[in-house]
């Protein structure tokens, strides 16, 4: 039985939000130590420390339980398609109709951020906390994250390919280099997982902080090229704000339409509960990696990156009230 300390939990999603803040703000005022291209540079450090992540991610898999929960085919399939095709469906029409506009790398941003496989550690803790199904939701974000490494650059190609023979290799180079970076690593941590599995349990904390500290100089490289390169002078406070309102929108929209999918399958409150926050979360995590692989030769990767970190504050702030309200009920 999975017991989760609520107040605990909630305390470490909430100090991550701040210290994203407060790298953005560190990437305006020195900014030239993430343009710095000598032996050692923090690109190098970052992508090192990608590959760790998730060789720690595939150490702590359990493929045997997860197997277990393969038979509620029905859940599945509607956080899965929630994920890879309800969210790219809502926002598309708005970036082929703001094609070209001066905000249109927030667009891609937004189509990016719809593009992303479901985050891990805080959805199965939502759901755990509003006593929804956590087997499921344990199961869905470890298949989302596989199938991410193929779907959203796949996805995304829909917008930024040039030129079909040009697409076409260029998706195979960036699924090449996220199986190295990604994949390889999880597989390698899952035949290591007999071995180092009960070890990664009882240092859950110690991966959870090296995975935000990742996370972060990945979003300071970013943002920092972007202020050095001057990119966000195409980005104005209304711009941010207007942002800032539909991500709230995209997160309002997609779970008032999984909660109403539910109630005509007829789900049970467990399994509605965990379709509600496991098909909602978006990976703030493989959006910083992938956004260095897809994203390479785009300066402003900063803005692009923009969208997600509004997101993944709102779906850890509103959502962690939501989980509580539902466990007080």
């Amino acid at each position: 039985m999975i017991r989760i300390n609520v107040n605990e939990k909630i305390k470490k999603i909430d100090f991550f939000i701040p210290a994203l803040l407060l790298v953005i703000i560190i990437a305006k005022i020195l900014p030239k130590p993430a343009v710095y291209d000598g032996y050692v540079n923090l690109k190098l450090i970052s992508d090192i420390g990608i590959s760790i992540v998730f060789l720690f991610y595939g150490i702590k898999l359990n493929i045997n339980k997860l197997k277990a929960d393969i038979k509620n085919w029905k859940l599945h399939i509607v956080i899965q398609l929630t994920t890879f095709v309800l969210f790219p469906l809502i926002v598309l029409p708005f970036v082929m109709l703001f094609k070209g506009n001066d905000t249109w790398l927030l667009w891609v941003g937004g189509f990016f951020l719809a593009s992303l496989p479901s985050t891990v550690s805080s959805s199965v803790i939502l759901v755990s906390i509003a006593k929804g199904n956590v087997p499921s939701a344990i199961f869905n974000a470890t298949f989302s994250s596989l199938a991410g490494i193929v779907i959203t650059p796949l996805l995304m190609g829909l917008i930024i390919h040039s030129g079909q023979g040009a697409g076409a290799e260029e998706f195979i180079n960036i699924v090449i280099k996220l199986f190295l970076q990604v994949l390889l690593p999880i597989i390698v941590g899952i035949s290591l997982n007999r071995y180092f599995g009960k070890w990664a349990e009882k240092k859950s904390n110690f991966i959870k902080r090296f995975d935000q500290s990742i996370i972060l100089m990945i979003v300071y490289i970013s943002f920092a090229k972007s202020f050095y390169t001057n990119q966000f002078q195409l980005v104005g406070i209304i711009d941010l704000l207007v942002t800032a309102i539909l991500c709230l929108l995209l997160l309002f929209v997609v779970y008032q339409i999984i909660t109403y999918s539910c109630h005509l399958l007829k789900f049970r409150r467990e399994e509605t509960i965990t379709a509600q926050f496991a098909g909602s979360q978006k990976s703030i995590i493989h959006g910083t990696v992938m956004s260095n692989v897809i994203f390479g030769g785009i300066a402003g990767v900063g803005i692009i990156l923009l969208p997600l970190m509004i997101y993944h504050s709102a779906q850890l702030i509103i959502m962690g009230i939501m989980a509580q309200r539902k466990t007080s009920r």
